[in-house]
Protein backbone atom coordinates (compact mmCIF):
# COMPACT_ATOMS: atom_id res chain seq x y z
CA UNK A 1 0.00 0.00 0.00
CA UNK A 2 1.56 3.60 -1.00
CA UNK A 3 1.64 6.03 1.11
CA UNK A 4 -1.52 7.96 -0.37
CA UNK A 5 -3.47 4.69 -0.18
CA UNK A 6 -3.19 4.54 3.87
CA UNK A 7 -4.23 7.76 3.95
CA UNK A 8 -7.39 7.21 1.97
CA UNK A 9 -7.60 4.76 4.48
CA UNK A 10 -6.90 6.57 7.49
CA UNK A 11 -9.84 9.07 6.24
CA UNK A 12 -12.23 5.84 6.39
CA UNK A 13 -11.20 4.85 9.24
CA UNK A 14 -12.19 8.71 10.97
CA UNK A 15 -15.30 8.37 9.44
CA UNK A 16 -16.13 5.38 10.60
CA UNK A 17 -15.00 6.35 14.25
CA UNK A 18 -16.79 9.42 14.42
CA UNK A 19 -19.76 9.26 12.03
CA UNK A 20 -20.80 5.60 11.55
CA UNK A 21 -24.25 6.82 9.66
CA UNK A 22 -22.09 8.41 7.09
CA UNK A 23 -19.89 5.69 6.66
CA UNK A 24 -22.58 3.11 6.40
CA UNK A 25 -23.95 5.77 3.30
CA UNK A 26 -20.73 5.66 1.57
CA UNK A 27 -21.10 1.87 1.59
CA UNK A 28 -23.76 2.23 -1.51
CA UNK A 29 -21.38 3.96 -3.39
CA UNK A 30 -19.27 2.38 -6.13
CA UNK A 31 -16.25 0.97 -4.44
CA UNK A 32 -14.39 2.94 -6.29
CA UNK A 33 -15.87 6.21 -5.36
CA UNK A 34 -15.68 5.42 -1.73
CA UNK A 35 -12.29 6.59 -0.68
CA UNK A 36 -12.52 9.77 -2.66
CA UNK A 37 -15.86 10.63 -0.98
CA UNK A 38 -14.64 9.17 2.80
CA UNK A 39 -11.95 11.72 2.59
CA UNK A 40 -14.57 14.84 1.53
CA UNK A 41 -16.77 13.82 4.84
CA UNK A 42 -13.54 13.36 6.39
CA UNK A 43 -12.69 16.98 5.43
CA UNK A 44 -16.14 18.56 6.83
CA UNK A 45 -15.76 16.29 9.73
CA UNK A 46 -12.21 17.64 10.92
CA UNK A 47 -13.25 21.31 10.10
CA UNK A 48 -16.60 21.13 12.05
CA UNK A 49 -14.77 19.31 15.45
CA UNK A 50 -12.44 22.38 15.70
CA UNK A 51 -14.76 24.42 18.02
CA UNK A 52 -14.80 21.28 19.93
CA UNK A 53 -10.97 20.41 20.20
CA UNK A 54 -9.70 24.46 21.45
CA UNK A 55 -10.58 26.73 24.59
CA UNK A 56 -10.01 29.82 22.30
CA UNK A 57 -11.35 31.05 19.35
CA UNK A 58 -8.04 32.38 18.32
CA UNK A 59 -6.73 29.13 18.30
CA UNK A 60 -9.76 27.64 16.49
CA UNK A 61 -9.28 29.76 13.71
CA UNK A 62 -5.21 28.91 13.26
CA UNK A 63 -6.19 25.74 13.12
CA UNK A 64 -8.87 26.29 10.25
CA UNK A 65 -6.26 28.83 8.61
CA UNK A 66 -4.22 25.82 8.07
CA UNK A 67 -6.53 23.91 6.04
CA UNK A 68 -7.07 27.20 4.29
CA UNK A 69 -3.68 27.66 3.56
CA UNK A 70 -3.21 23.84 2.34
CA UNK A 71 -6.30 24.60 0.26
CA UNK A 72 -4.62 27.25 -1.38
CA UNK A 73 -1.14 26.22 -2.16
CA UNK A 74 0.38 27.87 0.72
CA UNK A 75 3.59 26.71 1.89
CA UNK A 76 3.14 25.84 5.74
CA UNK A 77 5.94 25.86 8.23
CA UNK A 78 6.45 22.47 10.29
CA UNK A 79 3.90 19.95 8.97
CA UNK A 80 3.21 20.80 5.76
CA UNK A 81 -0.22 19.68 4.15
CA UNK A 82 0.97 16.53 2.38
CA UNK A 83 2.25 15.12 5.66
CA UNK A 84 -0.75 15.83 7.31
CA UNK A 85 -3.02 12.22 5.80
CA UNK A 86 -6.29 13.88 5.59
CA UNK A 87 -5.36 17.03 3.71
CA UNK A 88 -2.90 14.92 1.56
CA UNK A 89 -6.06 12.43 0.02
CA UNK A 90 -8.03 15.70 -0.18
CA UNK A 91 -5.75 17.86 -2.14
CA UNK A 92 -5.00 14.63 -4.28
CA UNK A 93 -9.45 14.02 -4.58
CA UNK A 94 -9.71 17.65 -5.45
CA UNK A 95 -7.46 17.67 -8.24
CA UNK A 96 -8.36 14.49 -9.09
CA UNK A 97 -12.00 15.36 -9.83
CA UNK A 98 -11.33 19.03 -10.60
CA UNK A 99 -13.21 19.95 -7.00
CA UNK A 100 -14.17 23.81 -6.78
CA UNK A 101 -11.36 24.62 -4.03
CA UNK A 102 -13.00 27.68 -3.18
CA UNK A 103 -16.26 26.10 -1.97
CA UNK A 104 -13.69 24.01 0.62
CA UNK A 105 -12.26 27.32 1.66
CA UNK A 106 -15.79 28.64 2.16
CA UNK A 107 -16.62 25.50 4.19
CA UNK A 108 -13.72 26.24 6.27
CA UNK A 109 -14.42 29.46 6.69
CA UNK A 110 -17.81 29.56 7.52
CA UNK A 111 -17.12 27.27 10.85
CA UNK A 112 -15.28 30.38 12.48
CA UNK A 113 -19.37 31.43 13.20
CA UNK A 114 -18.65 28.30 15.58
CA UNK A 115 -15.93 29.43 17.53
CA UNK A 116 -17.28 33.16 19.13
CA UNK A 117 -20.81 33.59 21.13
CA UNK A 118 -21.97 35.91 18.45
CA UNK A 119 -25.89 34.40 17.62
CA UNK A 120 -27.02 33.72 13.91
CA UNK A 121 -29.04 36.88 12.62
CA UNK A 122 -31.99 35.34 10.72
CA UNK A 123 -32.71 32.25 8.93
CA UNK A 124 -31.25 33.15 5.80
CA UNK A 125 -27.95 33.39 7.32
CA UNK A 126 -28.39 30.25 8.58
CA UNK A 127 -29.57 28.69 5.62
CA UNK A 128 -26.20 29.87 3.72
CA UNK A 129 -23.89 28.54 6.59
CA UNK A 130 -25.64 24.91 5.93
CA UNK A 131 -25.65 25.47 2.12
CA UNK A 132 -21.02 26.23 3.08
CA UNK A 133 -21.07 23.20 5.70
CA UNK A 134 -23.51 20.58 4.73
CA UNK A 135 -24.45 20.79 1.14
CA UNK A 136 -21.50 21.31 -0.26
CA UNK A 137 -19.92 18.26 0.70
CA UNK A 138 -23.16 16.43 -0.95
CA UNK A 139 -22.24 18.48 -4.23
CA UNK A 140 -18.66 17.33 -4.29
CA UNK A 141 -19.69 13.75 -3.52
CA UNK A 142 -22.15 13.89 -6.09
CA UNK A 143 -19.69 15.41 -8.84
CA UNK A 144 -17.44 12.22 -7.90
CA UNK A 145 -20.50 10.03 -8.88
CA UNK A 146 -20.90 11.57 -12.43
CA UNK A 147 -23.99 14.09 -11.35
CA UNK A 148 -24.27 17.02 -13.87
CA UNK A 149 -24.40 19.72 -11.28
CA UNK A 150 -25.95 22.01 -14.00
CA UNK A 151 -29.26 20.03 -14.07
CA UNK A 152 -32.34 21.06 -12.14
CA UNK A 153 -32.04 17.72 -10.32
CA UNK A 154 -28.91 18.81 -8.83
CA UNK A 155 -30.97 20.92 -6.94
CA UNK A 156 -31.65 18.08 -4.49
CA UNK A 157 -28.05 17.92 -2.84
CA UNK A 158 -28.60 21.69 -1.61
CA UNK A 159 -32.11 20.41 -0.68
CA UNK A 160 -30.33 17.36 1.34
CA UNK A 161 -27.69 19.51 2.40
CA UNK A 162 -29.83 22.27 4.07
CA UNK A 163 -32.04 19.82 5.57
CA UNK A 164 -29.28 17.33 7.05
CA UNK A 165 -27.29 20.64 8.78
CA UNK A 166 -30.71 21.96 10.44
CA UNK A 167 -31.12 18.62 11.74
CA UNK A 168 -27.59 18.57 13.42
CA UNK A 169 -28.10 21.29 14.65
CA UNK A 170 -31.28 20.34 16.57
CA UNK A 171 -29.46 17.51 17.56
CA UNK A 172 -26.45 18.98 18.66
CA UNK A 173 -28.65 21.46 21.06
CA UNK A 174 -29.66 18.15 22.97
CA UNK A 175 -25.56 17.65 23.11
CA UNK A 176 -24.66 21.38 24.56
CA UNK A 177 -26.79 24.55 25.33
CA UNK A 178 -24.53 26.90 23.67
CA UNK A 179 -25.76 25.56 20.24
CA UNK A 180 -28.71 27.56 21.28
CA UNK A 181 -26.85 30.88 19.43
CA UNK A 182 -27.61 29.09 15.49
CA UNK A 183 -31.29 29.74 16.61
CA UNK A 184 -31.67 32.87 14.90
CA UNK A 185 -32.32 35.87 16.59
CA UNK A 186 -35.39 36.81 14.44
CA UNK A 187 -37.45 33.31 15.50
CA UNK A 188 -37.13 35.37 18.87
CA UNK A 189 -38.42 38.48 17.72
CA UNK A 190 -42.02 38.01 19.36
CA UNK A 191 -41.19 36.35 22.44
CA UNK A 192 -41.71 37.89 25.51
CA UNK A 193 -38.55 38.22 27.87
CA UNK A 194 -40.28 35.85 30.52
CA UNK A 195 -41.65 33.14 27.89
CA UNK A 196 -37.80 32.16 26.55
CA UNK A 197 -38.99 28.21 26.52
CA UNK A 198 -41.88 29.43 24.57
CA UNK A 199 -39.74 30.86 21.87
CA UNK A 200 -36.79 28.29 22.13
CA UNK A 201 -39.86 25.43 21.49
CA UNK A 202 -41.35 28.17 18.33
CA UNK A 203 -37.92 28.20 17.13
CA UNK A 204 -37.41 24.58 16.94
CA UNK A 205 -40.61 24.02 15.61
CA UNK A 206 -39.78 26.37 12.59
CA UNK A 207 -36.81 25.04 12.40
CA UNK A 208 -38.20 21.18 11.93
CA UNK A 209 -40.81 22.94 9.59
CA UNK A 210 -38.35 24.56 7.49
CA UNK A 211 -36.05 21.01 7.01
CA UNK A 212 -38.66 19.02 6.66
CA UNK A 213 -39.74 21.00 3.39
CA UNK A 214 -36.21 20.54 2.31
CA UNK A 215 -35.78 16.85 3.04
CA UNK A 216 -39.00 16.39 0.64
CA UNK A 217 -37.96 18.89 -2.18
CA UNK A 218 -34.84 16.52 -2.27
CA UNK A 219 -36.99 13.86 -2.55
CA UNK A 220 -38.59 15.04 -5.36
CA UNK A 221 -36.20 15.94 -7.18
CA UNK A 222 -34.09 12.47 -6.35
CA UNK A 223 -35.88 10.72 -8.60
CA UNK A 224 -33.99 11.98 -12.20
CA UNK A 225 -30.81 11.56 -10.69
CA UNK A 226 -29.31 8.09 -11.42
CA UNK A 227 -26.13 6.37 -9.78
CA UNK A 228 -25.63 9.85 -8.00
CA UNK A 229 -28.75 9.38 -6.18
CA UNK A 230 -26.32 7.60 -3.51
CA UNK A 231 -25.33 11.23 -2.54
CA UNK A 232 -28.16 11.94 -1.08
CA UNK A 233 -28.24 9.08 1.46
CA UNK A 234 -26.31 10.86 4.61
CA UNK A 235 -29.73 12.43 4.44
CA UNK A 236 -31.78 9.94 4.50
CA UNK A 237 -31.92 9.34 8.61
CA UNK A 238 -33.55 12.88 9.34
CA UNK A 239 -37.29 11.81 9.29
CA UNK A 240 -36.19 9.78 12.39
CA UNK A 241 -34.44 12.96 14.53
CA UNK A 242 -37.64 15.04 12.82
CA UNK A 243 -40.20 12.87 14.39
CA UNK A 244 -38.63 12.72 17.96
CA UNK A 245 -38.12 16.29 18.26
CA UNK A 246 -42.01 16.48 17.22
CA UNK A 247 -42.80 14.07 19.71
CA UNK A 248 -40.89 15.54 22.56
CA UNK A 249 -43.43 19.17 21.67
CA UNK A 250 -39.98 20.97 20.65
CA UNK A 251 -38.23 20.64 24.09
CA UNK A 252 -34.88 19.90 23.84
CA UNK A 253 -34.15 18.67 26.86
CA UNK A 254 -36.92 16.03 26.45
CA UNK A 255 -34.30 14.43 23.37
CA UNK A 256 -32.54 11.72 25.25
CA UNK A 257 -30.66 9.58 23.50
CA UNK A 258 -31.10 8.78 19.66
CA UNK A 259 -32.75 6.33 17.14
CA UNK A 260 -31.24 2.76 17.13
CA UNK A 261 -28.55 2.23 14.68
CA UNK A 262 -30.43 -0.45 13.58
CA UNK A 263 -33.34 1.81 12.56
CA UNK A 264 -31.15 4.24 11.36
CA UNK A 265 -29.47 1.64 8.85
CA UNK A 266 -32.71 0.62 7.57
CA UNK A 267 -33.68 3.77 6.78
CA UNK A 268 -30.28 4.42 5.08
CA UNK A 269 -30.84 0.78 3.17
CA UNK A 270 -34.28 1.79 2.43
CA UNK A 271 -33.64 4.98 0.92
CA UNK A 272 -30.77 3.22 -1.44
CA UNK A 273 -33.45 0.94 -3.07
CA UNK A 274 -35.62 4.53 -3.91
CA UNK A 275 -38.06 3.65 -1.05
CA UNK A 276 -38.29 7.30 1.00
CA UNK A 277 -35.10 9.74 -0.37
Amino acid sequence: MTALQEHYAQCEELLRARDRDLWLACLFAPRDARPHIHTLYAFALEAADVSAKVTQPLLGEMRLQWWIDALEGVAAQGEGPRANPAADALIDTIERFALPRAQFIDLAEAHVFDLYDDRMPSWAALEDYCRATASAPLRWAAHILGADLRAPSARAFAEAGLALGLTRIMRALVQSPQQEKFLPDEAFADARSDARDDGLRRALKEMRTRALAHYDEAGRLAADLGAARAALLPCAIVPLYLERLAGSDYDPACLLGEPSPLRRQWRIWRASRGIGL
